[in-house]
C-alpha cells in the first residue's frame, strides 16, 4: 500500500490496503469481484427470538459458551459479540412517555402494581441484532501480523483460524469491540458474513433464519436505498427517533457492511456514536518515530565528532 505521504525511512512491514467506500474488494486485489454483498439490520421489526444466534452457532460450529446461563439483568443471555457469539440480540428494556409509544409490533407491557402511571408511561423493549460490521477501513486487518484477518472477494473481513497465531493486535484495534480471542483456543474468532455461503450463492445462515426479515442480505449499495426508504417511511409515521448507524460511506469507518436502523441513540445499544478506525493516524505515528529517530541519530553523531575533537 502506498501512503498518501513520504516517510523518512522505509517501514518494516507492508500495510495492507485501506478499502475505499464503493469498491474494497477490487483494492484488495481479486480480480473482477462481485458486488459488496452486507447486512441492513431493522431493529423496529426484531422480536427477539433469537432464530439469529442459533443459526449462526449451527452453521460455524461456535461453541455454545454460556448459552444457557441467564444474565439476572435481562432476558439475554449471551451479553455481548465475543469469540463464540458472533450473533448477539440485545434485549433492552426501556421506560417511555406513553404519548410517545407508536406501534411497531414490538412487546410493551406494564409492571405489577404500577398500574397507577399507566397513562403517563410504558414500557418497551428495543431489540437489536448485533454482529461484526466488516467495515470498509478495517483496524483489525490492518494490525493483524500473520494474513490471518483478509479481505473477501465480496468485501468482508474474514479470519483464517489456521494462520491467526493469537497475538491479540486485533482485539484492542477495533472500534466496535466486536473481535476477541477464544480463552481455551488462544485464536481470535468473529462473524464471516457465512464466507463459505456466500461462495456458493447463498444466503447468510441468520438472515436465512430470521422470521421477521429483520436482518435483510444483499448487495450492499441496494440495502442503502432500502434502508433510507424505511427510514423515510417511519419518519413519516412519526417515528422521529429512528436513525441508520453505520450506513454513512464518509464516517469514521468509511461505512460498514453490516449497518442498522436503530430507535434511539447508539449508546442505548451499547454502540459508539461516532467511530473511528483505529488505524487512521498510523502514518503520523511512524513520521513522528522517524524524526525522533532522526533526531537521536543527530544528537549521537554531533557528541561523536566533538569528542574527536
Amino acid at each position: 500500500m502506498k501512503l498518501p505521504f513520504d516517510l523518512p525511512f522505509d517501514l518494516p512491514f507492508d500495510l495492507p490496503f485501506a478499502a475505499g467506500p464503493e469498491g474494497p474488494a477490487v483494492d484488495a486485489g481479486w480480480p473482477e469481484p462481485p458486488h459488496r454483498k452486507g447486512f441492513f439490520t431493522d431493529t423496529s421489526i426484531c422480536i427477539g427470538c433469537k432464530a439469529c444466534e442459533v443459526a449462526c452457532k449451527e452453521w460455524n460450529g461456535v461453541p455454545q459458551d454460556g448459552i444457557y446461563e441467564l444474565l439476572g439483568s435481562s432476558y439475554d443471555n449471551t451479553g455481548a459479540l465475543g469469540a463464540s457469539t458472533w450473533r448477539h440480540v440485545a434485549f433492552i428494556e426501556q421506560r417511555v412517555p406513553r404519548s410517545s409509544t407508536v406501534d411497531l409490533g414490538m412487546p410493551s407491557f406494564d409492571r405489577p402494581g404500577e398500574q397507577q402511571d399507566h397513562q403517563q408511561s410504558d414500557f418497551r423493549w428495543l431489540m437489536s441484532s448485533d454482529v461484526c460490521k466488516h467495515c470498509t477501513n478495517a483496524a483489525c486487518l490492518d494490525v493483524c501480523p500473520t494474513g490471518a484477518l483478509f479481505r473477501t472477494e465480496f468485501g468482508t473481513v474474514v479470519v483464517q483460524d489456521d494462520i491467526c497465531n493469537g497475538c491479540g493486535y486485533c482485539v484492542p484495534a477495533c472500534p466496535y469491540g466486536v473481535i476477541d480471542l477464544r480463552e481455551d483456543d488462544g485464536r481470535a474468532f468473529k462473524c464471516t458474513l457465512c464466507y463459505d455461503r456466500l461462495k456458493e450463492d447463498q444466503t447468510p445462515a441468520c438472515a436465512q433464519a430470521c422470521p421477521t426479515e429483520s436482518i435483510q442480505f444483499g448487495d450492499l449499495a441496494e440495502l442503502r436505498e432500502r434502508a433510507d426508504r424505511r427510514l423515510a417511511e417511519l419518519h413519516e409515521r412519526g417515528v422521529d427517533v429512528a436513525r441508520l448507524y453505520g450506513r454513512d460511506p464518509d464516517d469514521g469507518v468509511g461505512g460498514d457492511g453490516a449497518f442498522f436502523l436503530l430507535l434511539d441513540e447508539p449508546e442505548v445499544y451499547g454502540l459508539p456514536p461516532d467511530p473511528v478506525v483505529t488505524t487512521r493516524d498510523i502514518g503520523s505515528m511512524w513520521r513522528h518515530v522517524g524524526a525522533a529517530a532522526a533526531g537521536l541519530l543527530a544528537l549521537g553523531a554531533a557528541s561523536f565528532l566533538g569528542r574527536r575533537r
